[in-house]
């Protein structure tokens, strides 16, 4: 049995090996995809999508989705997907399901909303992953 919770690098390392595993369509758009594991949210991100509890939001994108990109993206901050550790955490205890099961639902989330796909999709896609 485990004694110390996961750390944000173990997470990361999940993470990475559920970009990997994504289906080849999705993966070529995503080598340039930040990774970042933060304990929380920042207030302002909180604040912007009108969250009041920090242990809410599980992951979040920022970037343009796919379909939405210019031909000239010269200068644009890389698409980042972050993943919030406590949150995570949290959910992870809550629900019994394995760390591997929710950081791969998590980030086929946040890799949905980079491609704009529905909740529908992203569900078929959680499943290929």
């Amino acid at each position: 049995m485990r004694e110390q919770a996961p750390t944000a690098a173990e997470i990361e390392a999940l993470a990475r090996e559920v970009l990997q595993r994504m289906p080849a369509p999705f993966a070529a758009h995503l080598a340039n995809i930040v990774l970042v594991v933060e304990e929380f949210a920042d207030e302002e991100t909180l604040a912007e999508l009108e969250i009041e509890d920090p242990f809410g939001l599980t992951g979040l994108y920022h970037g343009q989705p796919v379909g939405e990109r210019g031909s000239t993206q010269s200068g644009a901050m890389p698409d980042r997907i972050h993943l919030y550790r406590r949150p995570i955490l949290d959910e992870w205890c809550d629900t019994g399901d394995t760390l591997k099961a929710l950081i791969t639902h998590v980030v086929v989330h946040e890799v949905g909303h980079h491609f704009g796909l529905s909740d529908k999709d992203m569900h078929a896609l959680e499943h290929q992953a």
